[in-house]
């Protein structure tokens, strides 16, 4: 972490709330909130493509106003100046998107377990997609401003938030080939005690009335699961953030524009989960890396952020790399 100071004003919000809402406007009505449409893989990979561009465009603008906007007089010395300090803040935007990015495809491989357990057709999920992307950015504001105000109160809190990411890849590297049973899951079955459910879909209905009774549809409860997911993922994705900078608006920023594409990049993997079988493992070593970059702080030693970034997106990229050298057996490469 470079400094607690943070570079958000109340026009960076606003221009971020402003962009944000655009897109997700655009991303609503482009890949169809509504109607039976099953999204192509050409169609996610080209909206997966403008988001990231739109995320780099960010981190570009935000670069060139600390850069060229903001009077060097404003700047701490601590920090350098304006060129220094803008590519730190450029460079901690780029490393925790990159961090939540990678970490969001383990959230994927979530959604397709779900999806998969429950045979919801492809034409019926993009809609949970939608709300569950909506949730998990409003899980995200929330846990950021929760995250940001400990900090500032208790920054002993940042070596919990180490302990707890060092754990969680360790628990990552053993966990993942468990076959799920769904049908035993605590939140199904609460679900199922509220509501009186169907078990067929119809269409992309959450509910429907018979005689006059109101029936969840098992698309609920598959919304009700992926929004849960998001919650769980929210707490080991953000404290991994924190590790990065301890600036709310980088860690704001960097999981909500992270989090915005993941609708897109779900139908772009949804088919390939299965040749990125190493991928798990790498997300578990990103973890572990960062959980100790947390820990040693106590030593007062700090990683250079370009450095962090560069084992992150080694590993992410190896593990992918990996995955398809050395195919899981009995899968075709």
């Amino acid at each position: 972490m470079t400094s607690h100071v943070s570079i958000g004003s109340p026009m960076l919000y606003l221009v971020f709330g402003i962009v944000v809402s655009i897109m997700i406007l655009i991303d609503m009505f482009a890949l169809k909130a509504s109607g039976d449409h099953k999204v192509s893989a050409k169609e996610a990979l080209t909206w997966t493509i403008i988001w990231i561009s739109v995320a780099l465009l960010f981190d570009l603008g935000l670069w060139a106003y600390i850069k060229y906007m903001i009077p060097a007089e404003s700047i701490p010395l601590a920090l350098g100046d304006n060129s220094s300090y803008a590519l730190d803040k450029a460079l901690e935007f780029l490393t925790g998107y990159v961090v939540e990015k990678s970490l969001s495809i383990d959230n994927i491989f979530i959604f397709l377990l779900i999806f998969s357990y429950f045979k919801v057709p492809n034409i019926y999920q993009r809609r949970v997609l939608v709300y569950g992307v909506l949730a998990a950015v409003f899980l995200r504001v929330v846990m950021v401003l929760i995250g940001s105000y400990l900090i500032s109160k208790f920054e002993w809190i940042l070596y919990l938030f180490g302990a707890f990411l060092l754990f969680t890849g360790i628990k990552m590297c053993f966990g993942h080939d468990e076959e799920a049973d769904l049908s035993q899951n605590k939140i199904v079955k609460i679900t199922k005690k509220f509501f009186k459910t169907t078990d067929d879909y119809h269409k992309e209905h959450f509910f429907i009335f018979k005689d006059g009774i109101k029936y969840a549809t098992p698309l609920f409860i598959v919304l009700v699961l992926i929004t849960i997911s998001d919650i769980i993922f929210a707490v080991d994705s953000v404290p991994a953030v924190f590790a990065v900078t301890t600036d709310p608006f980088i860690v704001m920023t960097s999981n909500v524009f992270a989090i915005l594409g993941l609708r897109a990049m779900y139908f772009l993997l949804a088919d390939m989960a299965e040749r990125f079988h190493l991928l798990q493992y790498g997300l578990a070593i990103i973890l572990i890396f960062i959980g100790i970059k947390m820990l040693i702080l106590y030593f007062d030693y700090h990683f250079p952020t370009a450095l962090s970034l560069s084992v992150i997106l080694g590993t992410l990229i190896g593990s992918i790399v990996l995955s398809l050298l050395f195919p899981k057996k009995g899968k075709i490469s």
